[in-house]
């Protein structure tokens, strides 16, 4: 369910007025979008958006970085446990800004966002079908550190964290927590996906994370196995052909199109550098360190 429509349902929500009609994506996440949920799973809503012109550019406005009140600029606007027809709906929706700069770093919720099944997708203008035609433009090794970082505290929570809730009645029936054991088998085979393939199809191992969920593995061999995939990643880390990091510039112009795509012309709000200054700047600058 959009936003749009939890909103039109009278239930209560309340994100910034200007938000709802500025939405350019919007897909389900978690356990729908891996293939993997359950009647009573809650729904998960990941969405960009284009906050107002002045917040992205708050030079716009008259502010000067660093000096006086500064213009609180819009990152994220989240919202948990929505009453909406039957279920409980959970809200998180980036500034575009904000989006671009996690999926670069490859944070892996944000990346997921962008891979989901077309079936999740709620809503996606023109702008939301441009990211997510140059999806895999984000896509580094650096994602190895991240999903396994991300995927350790995972496992680190099966042993830490006091159970509550629905989570209680999983400790109770399995002896551990199965979902966070699932997510962490799911982040793994997804950073391998992108290791070898640069590329992440959510759903191909929803099979086997099915079957942690039904509780078929026990804590020691959920254990064995991380340990055993680490292993092989890092060494599939140091062989993979796919880049060592973001190319920051790319993904600036794709940030920019989409900018520009929204507002119109940025002429007045952006200063292109020219590359061939930029680069006598670069060389003057070395030699006056190095003189």
């Amino acid at each position: 369910m959009s936003l749009r429509s939890v909103i039109a349902s009278g239930a209560k929500v309340s994100p910034p007025g200007w938000l709802p009609d500025n939405l350019c994506y919007e897909t389900m996440m978690g356990s729908v979008a891996y293939g993997v949920s359950a009647d009573t799973s809650d729904m998960d809503v990941y969405g960009i958006c284009l906050p107002p012109k002045d917040a992205v550019f708050p030079h716009l406005a008259g502010e000067i970085f660093g000096f006086g009140a500064q213009i609180k600029r819009f990152e994220t606007w989240q919202e948990h446990h929505v009453a909406a027809h039957g279920k409980s709906w959970d809200f998180a929706i980036y500034g575009i800004v904000r989006f671009f700069q996690l999926a670069m770093e490859n944070n892996p919720n944000v990346i997921d966002s962008l891979f989901t099944p077309r079936r999740c997708v709620l809503s996606s203008t023109a702008l939301g079908e441009y990211i997510r035609e140059h999806r895999v433009d984000f896509l580094h090794k650096g994602a190895w550190h991240k999903f396994k970082g991300y995927a350790y505290s995972q496992l680190n929570k099966i042993k830490t964290k006091a159970p509550t809730g629905k989570r209680a009645e999983l400790v109770e029936q399995f002896g551990y927590d199965v979902k966070f054991a699932y997510h962490v088998v799911r982040l793994l085979l997804e950073v391998e996906q992108i290791l070898v393939a640069r590329d992440i199809d959510l759903e191909r191992d929803r099979e086997q994370l099915k079957a942690i969920r039904r509780g078929e593995w026990t804590l020691p061999q959920l254990e064995q196995w991380a340990q055993d995939k680490e292993k092989a990643l890092e060494a599939l880390y140091h062989t993979s052909t796919v880049p060592y990091g973001p190319d920051e510039a790319l993904l600036k112009r794709h940030l920019l199109h989409c900018l520009e795509m929204h507002y119109g012309d940025l002429s007045a709000a952006v200063v292109q550098p020219d590359e061939a200054l930029t680069v006598l700047r670069t060389i003057a600058e070395l030699t006056q360190r190095y003189r």
